[in-house]
């Protein structure tokens, strides 16, 4: 039975633990808490630090889904825990390494998480030779790529897809339109009101308030996140369409043979949204 919840709040405080133990009260001692993340092992002018909290309440068990990156941490929450008696144990679940990807992602590599979009024809073009593209997938479809956009921090675009297209980029999903993300342009001119631009694909290492990208395009902003290894997801909608002669999704990935596409991305899920189909592809480590 649950005595208490918990999760981080807004701004990063107060943390999960903090607010599972304050539900919990007197019912945590002896207790064995479920956490996602390793508790931190540092203090903050925001508030302790969740292991010497976890130690006051008198828990007698933690289990962890994945240990901390931030040096700060890094196996040292674990460690005072152990030191003090209680039994705590990372299990590396799968499942917690994904629900923090972004987080994990900035930490190891000092980047966003990346998730490529891409919405093509059975043959792999995202427009007619006209450059018509309105619509490719049908409402179920795009309905979900709304809700991708409301869960990400920042999108981005090429700048010829922004000049010729003008996208909005918001989130039109009844209740969620406050969560449209941040917008960037891939260009060295000036961006637009409203706009953020990066001039290069690594410039995403200078956005540290982004944890979450999502890339939509077009064909040589989203071959330049491939060439330079920035990808880590792809989501590859597929309209039962024929287009034979349009725009291409992808520009040149600079491949010097056929085997050096191979082994690079792994299947995760795959989802019917009636008439159009969803691959989601991860990097393969």
């Amino acid at each position: 039975m649950a005595v208490g919840r918990g999760w981080t709040q807004a701004g990063g405080r107060p943390h999960a633990e903090a607010g599972a133990l304050a539900e919990a009260g007197e019912a945590a001692r002896g207790a064995t808490l479920y956490v996602t993340l390793e508790p931190c092992a540092h203090r903050s002018h925001r508030g302790p630090a969740c292991a010497d909290i976890i130690v006051e309440a008198g828990l007698a068990r933690v289990v962890v889904g994945v240990t901390d990156p931030d040096p700060r941490t890094a196996g040292q929450g674990l460690s005072r825990l152990r030191d003090a008696g209680i039994a705590a144990e990372c299990v590396g679940h799968p499942a917690a390494r994904e629900s923090l990807a972004g987080y994990l992602t900035q930490r190891r590599q000092g980047r966003p998480h990346v998730t490529l979009k891409l919405a093509t024809s059975l043959d792999g073009f995202i427009a007619t030779a006209t450059g018509e593209s309105r619509w490719i997938t049908g409402p179920a479809a795009r309905a979900h790529a709304h809700r991708e956009r409301a869960r990400a921090d920042a999108i981005l675009v090429g700048g010829g897809t922004l000049r010729a297209d003008a996208p909005a980029l918001d989130v039109r999903l009844p209740g969620l339109e406050k969560r449209s993300p941040r917008r960037l342009v891939l260009t060295r001119a000036p961006a637009p009101e409203g706009w953020t631009a990066l001039s290069e694909p690594s410039g995403i290492r200078e956005l540290p308030d982004v944890q979450y990208l999502l890339v939509e395009g077009g064909a040589a902003a989203a071959a330049s996140f491939l060439s330079g290894g920035l990808v880590d997801r792809l989501l590859l909608y597929r309209a039962p369409i024929l287009i034979g002669g349009g725009l291409p999704g992808l520009g040149d990935l600079g491949l010097r043979s056929l085997a050096e596409a191979h082994g690079q991305w792994r299947l995760v899920d795959r989802r019917t949204f009636a008439p159009d189909t969803l691959e989601i592809y991860e990097r393969a480590r």
